[in-house]
């Protein structure tokens, strides 16, 4: 698991270090919060400010009710005009709108508030999991590049070794017959004399293209193998191999595989049997045509004797 931080600044504790075991809820890093506190600070002083606005806007609202109903009561007796009138309700229109807007700014303060929080609480990173600590790409003092928007800096990477699975490239043409819950071996060139065994818990659905264009261009899918042997600790990045079982077949009779061979068509022969059937047929052919060869020169010789013998009559 990658640990990156969602807010930048420097790194003042890293309590640990590579290869270290973490428990869930551990301290890894700690980013210098001074900046992150003064904005909550700020933030929290925003809505002390947005709350005493509020409270002027109230006292002016309930003014201008009072202001209102004097107005209308003035208007009734005939004491003021249409346009004093409708300046008091427009006053007091105002100023309801004012004190309700008052309202809104305070809680855009909390808000505001609510997100300096979370970014102070950022400031300090815990294992999210029981593992180990298998990367360890920063130091103490460092700066840390983030955004709340996109991936900071890995700072390092926390596995569980105690469940570990093989990556393995499978041929598209074998990836059809392999589905998940198969039964695999794998062998780890670290480990060579022993095998390991794991099942197969994902299939990749886009395959891997090498060597596109060229004569070996090769698609291989990605299958993960769970390993189920927990009794050797296994470290991240060891190559290995792996064969999946895809079908199993019992109380069958199995034979070395030098003494399997392929028959061709309906023939009974096998491969080699036909090779050498050809090669007799070829020279079966070459000899038929050297005979053929002779005979048409034995023939040749006996005409040009002929013709000699004609002319030698004529004259």
């Amino acid at each position: 698991m990658k640990i990156s931080p969602e807010v930048a600044g420097e790194i003042i504790e890293l309590p640990v270090d590579d290869g270290i075991a973490v428990k869930k809820g551990d301290l890894l890093v700690k980013i210098k919060p001074d900046s992150y506190k003064a904005l909550v600070e700020q933030q929290e002083a925003a809505i002390s400010s947005a709350k005493a606005t509020n409270l002027q806007q109230k006292a002016t609202m309930l003014k201008a009710e009072q202001d209102l109903k004097r107005a209308d009561d003035m208007y009734t007796k005939k004491t003021i005009s249409i346009q004093e009138y409708n300046a008091a309700q427009a006053a007091h229109d105002v100023a309801k709108n004012t004190y309700e807007s008052s309202l809104h700014e305070i809680e855009r303060a909390q808000a505001s508030s609510s997100q300096a929080r979370e970014q102070l609480s950022k400031t300090t990173i815990y294992s999210p999991i029981d593992g180990t600590v298998t990367v360890l790409n920063s130091k103490l003092g460092e700066r840390l590049v983030a955004t709340g928007q996109f991936a900071g800096t890995e700072v390092m990477r926390v596995a569980d070794l105690n469940h570990m699975e093989a990556r393995v490239d499978v041929n598209e043409n074998d990836v059809v017959n392999v589905k998940v819950g198969d039964k695999a071996s794998v062998k780890i060139d670290a480990y060579s004399d022993r095998r390991f065994h794991g099942t197969v818990h994902q299939i990749a659905n886009t395959g891997k293209t090498t060597g596109a264009g060229t004569q070996e261009e090769v698609t291989n899918f990605e299958v993960k193998i769970g390993i189920d042997d927990h009794d050797v600790t296994l470290k991240p990045g060891l190559s290995c191999t792996a064969d999946i079982e895809t079908d199993t077949v019992k109380d069958v009779v199995a034979v070395p595989m030098q003494a399997v061979t392929i028959r061709t068509g309906d023939s009974n022969l096998s491969p080699e049997e036909i090779e050498k059937k050809k090669q007799r047929r070829r020279s079966a052919i070459k000899a038929t045509t050297t005979r053929s060869s002779l005979t048409r020169k034995r023939r040749s010789r006996r005409r040009k004797k002929s013709e000699k013998d004609w002319r030698k009559l004529s004259f």
